[in-house]
């Protein structure tokens, strides 16, 4: 899922989480409506559902100008309670560990700024939605999968307004 610059502006929408536990299959599911929804057939918009392979962030974002991501959390907020954040604010450094599934996307963040330099994306969007559970389970609590809907339709207002094809940047500016 490599961003290429045929576009002004090329956005990556990365949904993470683990289908597997309830209300952790949050990033997927919402990579699921926004795929139902056509945005995946936009001119500029690459999504994926990166499981929890924080790595597969980091490669993805490479080459785009923005990057979204999506995942839940465990803040002790209310279900379904959202929280947009800049990425700078989450990315933290890697301790060492011995399995990949200990990095994750905030990790990613903060690794894809150092190894990709100006090839990773400036632009970084977290959207964070409490889980109501994550216990072994498929689908979503109620309050989540209404959480859900409404992070893909801010998602889709952020991908109307940032990406453009070249010809009409091109246009714009003269």
């Amino acid at each position: 899922m490599a961003c290429d610059n045929e576009y002004a502006a090329m956005i990556a929408v990365i949904g993470c989480g683990n289908l597997g536990r309830t209300d952790d299959g949050l990033g997927p599911e919402v990579i699921r409506i926004l795929s139902a929804s056509g945005l995946a057939q936009s001119p500029g918009v690459r999504l994926l559902d990166a499981g929890t392979d924080g790595m597969a962030v980091m490669f993805a974002a490479r080459g785009c100008d923005r990057l979204i991501i999506v995942d839940a959390c465990r803040s002790g907020a209310e279900p379904g309670a959202i929280f947009e954040a800049p990425g700078a604010e989450l990315e933290s450094k890697h301790g060492p560990s011995l399995t990949l599934h200990d990095f994750r996307w905030n990790h990613a963040l903060f690794a894809g700024r150092r190894l990709l330099g100006e090839t990773f994306p400036a632009a970084v969007t977290v959207f964070l939605v409490e889980a109501g559970s994550v216990e072994f389970g498929i689908g979503l609590t109620p309050d989540v999968a209404a959480a859900a809907a409404r992070v893909a339709e801010r998602i889709q207002q952020l991908a109307r307004r940032h990406v453009s094809p070249r010809s009409e940047a091109a246009s714009a500016a003269s």
